[in-house]
């Protein structure tokens, strides 16, 4: 069972509880939203030092009329956000290390009432999150939906067998909610994305999942060692996560198992944004998060239109308010709704982080910016494997995936000189295309797909 039978009493409750919501029509949706957003703004102004200043004079506002709220601010000023007298940062980041230390149980929660976890920091400072039991409950209901809308059933007539390669890290969400969640109804195997690939394979292979979930860059590589027979699994289902899904390592996993490829869109903040429906649309959770996607200004982007940021708003969060929070996820709301009847609107494209665009030099001196679409158009066609891309003083080196030797390195570059000079970059602007037979991965064995120049 969970680690904590509270808990999974007040889990069984939330879902049965949310699970309604795909009956509701978009206009109790709505007023939902609205009483829910009343309740959280006055909850964070009346128990919230940061909040009680950050909102002064706004409370009859409209949400689009608050002051953003990010990173950088949630951290610097942590013991004041939070709603609950004697909660500090430093404690909670004492603990989160503590766990990563000694490999403790995530799924315990500390001191008896919270759960913690926090984000890898790659592109800057680490971010540290909390959750008290309702709350910690929301996130778990958000992550079961991802499964319930697949069809993915659990039960004592279908015990699940889930292989989970991500993390094994224990302050990594996945693994704290991997902790809450288990039960003697389904036995999970973690592997961690960073060992080689011939080790997971193997360890899939002695398992046989009949789910698979996975951080997007590795269905490429797993997909493509099923086509080989190198691999020899059959999931019912395969959901990937935590990363952009490349569509040559979508179309790849649809030819090794021909079964539906479920996309979701989570954040460590969120917990999940979005998931696909059974008709394959990425519906966006609006009944546990409102998204704003607005442009560097945090004016609004209309639907349809790719935003380079999207502001966050967590309806149920408590413990640390998270209002208009900033992601610098780009996304693009689709302009039409899906016609499987859900309430909740769809997302049409998660395409990069706004952190990943490159200012590069332009042919006129002055510093143009390359933003990450543009590279996937240049070279996902090409490099199917994969690829990454990262910035030098100098220009750009390309590491292109190629465990066959077959690609043509100078038809790569050519490719993204193309885009280069679409965008404005100056012709002196240097591009090395390399070749590697794995992708480079963080601690968290995600794959970076642009990493910037670090700043100054």
């Amino acid at each position: 069972m969970s680690t904590d039978p509270a808990l999974f009493a007040r889990l069984l409750t939330t879902r049965a509880l949310v699970r309604r919501h795909a009956a509701w029509s978009p206009e109790r949706l709505r007023a939902d939203q609205a009483r829910r957003l009343v309740q959280l703004r006055a909850h964070a102004r009346h128990r919230s030092p940061f909040y009680a200043e950050h909102h002064k004079a706004l409370g009859d506002a409209p949400l689009a009329e608050l002051p953003p709220v990010t990173k950088k601010d949630l951290m610097a000023q942590w013991d004041d956000l939070v709603t609950v007298p004697g909660l500090r940062l430093v404690e909670a980041s004492a603990r989160l290390a503590e766990l990563e230390a000694s490999r403790l149980d995530p799924g315990r929660p500390w001191q008896g009432r919270w759960w913690l976890a926090g984000t890898a920091g790659t592109t800057g400072r680490r971010g540290v999150f909390v959750w008290d039991r309702p709350e910690w409950a929301q996130v778990l209901t958000s992550y079961a939906r991802v499964n319930d809308w697949a069809g993915v059933r659990v039960g004592v007539r279908h015990r699940m067998r889930a292989a989970i390669v991500s993390t094994t890290n224990p302050t990594h969400q996945s693994a704290v909610v991997g902790a809450s969640l288990r039960n003697p109804l389904v036995e999970t195997l973690r592997l961690d994305a960073a060992r080689p690939i011939g080790d997971t394979i193997a360890a899939l292979n002695a398992f046989q999942p009949r789910l698979l979930v996975c951080y997007a860059s590795v269905l490429g590589p797993l997909a493509e060692a099923q086509l080989a027979g190198r691999l020899a699994i059959s999931p019912e289902k395969v959901v990937t996560a935590s990363e952009e899904t490349l569509e040559p390592a979508r179309l790849n996993a649809l030819m090794a198992w021909r079964v539906g490829i479920v996309s979701t869109y989570a954040a460590t903040e969120t917990a999940t944004i979005a998931s696909s429906c059974p008709l394959g649309s990425m519906h966006l959770y609006e009944d546990f998060v409102i998204p704003e996607p607005v442009d560097d200004d945090y004016r609004p982007v209309p639907d349809g239109v790719l935003a380079p940021r999207v502001l966050v708003t967590v309806l149920f969060s408590r413990t640390l308010p998270l209002i208009r929070y900033e992601l610098s996820d780009s996304v693009r709301l689709a302009t039409e709704r899906c016609p499987c009847g859900l309430p909740f609107r769809c997302l049409a494209e998660v395409c990069g982080r706004t952190d990943d665009t490159l200012r590069l030099a332009g042919r006129n001196g002055e510093a143009v910016p390359l933003h990450p679409a543009a590279l996937h158009e240049a070279l996902e066609p090409v490099a199917v494997h994969g690829w990454q891309v990262e910035q030098r003083p100098d220009g750009l080196t390309i590491s292109v995936v190629d465990p066959e030797g077959r690609l043509d390195t100078e038809a790569i570059r050519s490719r993204v000189r193309s885009a280069l000079s679409v965008a404005g970059v100056a012709p002196t602007v240097g591009v090395d295309v390399k070749v590697t037979r794995e992708a480079g991965r963080t601690p968290l064995g995600k794959v970076r797909l642009i990493r910037p120049l670090a700043p100054d």
